[in-house]
């Protein structure tokens, strides 16, 4: 089936080039387009799209917030996939905090916007390798917070080895490889962890472990 995408971008030249980049591929289909994050919240409850690529800088209502309402006011919400010319830190932590499922910059080649629309439709979080970068920095610039007990402890040993090097970047593969076992394991091991801390998607998980104190940045 394809991905029903809807594309919200003050720009229109910036909306059709998009558009004809992802409509170019056979499992992607373009639904709907939106100048701003009041018309994105309208689209999204009548064409009901699997993903929503988000712009930041909009008028009326910024991708920011467009994005924190999607999250938390639309019963089945689309996961939404931040797209931006901006690589700004504060822009980063309120985008992930507000529950999007990846951020990625717009200086990235087509192939990469195309992977990262598949990717994060399939549920899966994505974050550029900048960024990634960039949210370990943030905490290793934070004080040492007292670990979670609850409900980090409803995971067993694994989950939670598991858990600390998807917060380190690690891909399913590269996990599989250090930890010795498939990667069909890795997958189910992220899926119950996932379920357990009432997480969307791996970007989730990243943003969790650091601020809940289980890990810390730099840790082996």
């Amino acid at each position: 089936m394809s991905i029903k995408l809807l594309l919200v971008d003050d720009q229109a030249m910036v909306r059709a080039g998009l558009h004809m980049i992802l409509e170019a591929e056979p499992d992607i289909k373009v639904i709907g387009e939106a100048e701003d994050g009041a018309k994105a919240m309208t689209a999204v409850r009548s064409l009901h799209p699997d993903l929503v690529l988000m712009d930041i800088q909009m008028p009326v209502m910024n991708g920011l917030e467009a994005t924190r309402r999607i999250v938390h006011e639309i019963e089945k919400p689309p996961r939404v996939l931040i797209l931006t010319t901006f690589e700004r830190d504060d822009y980063i932590f309120e985008a992930l905090r507000a529950g999007a499922s990846g951020f990625l910059l717009k200086n990235a080649p087509p192939e990469d916007l195309v992977n990262a629309v598949r990717v994060v439709a399939e549920g899966n979080g994505l974050l550029a390798p900048s960024v990634t970068r960039r949210i370990i920095a943030e905490f290793a610039q934070r004080p040492p917070r007292s670990h979670v007990k609850d409900p980090v402890e409803k995971l067993t040993e694994r989950e939670t080895e598991v858990l600390r090097l998807i917060a380190r970047g690690k891909t399913n593969a590269e996990i599989a490889a250090e930890l010795i076992v498939s990667e069909a394991t890795v997958k189910t091991h992220v899926s119950n962890l996932l379920t357990k801390l009432g997480l969307r998607d791996r970007v989730q998980a990243v943003v969790y472990a650091y601020e809940s104190g289980m890990i810390q940045p730099g840790a082996g």
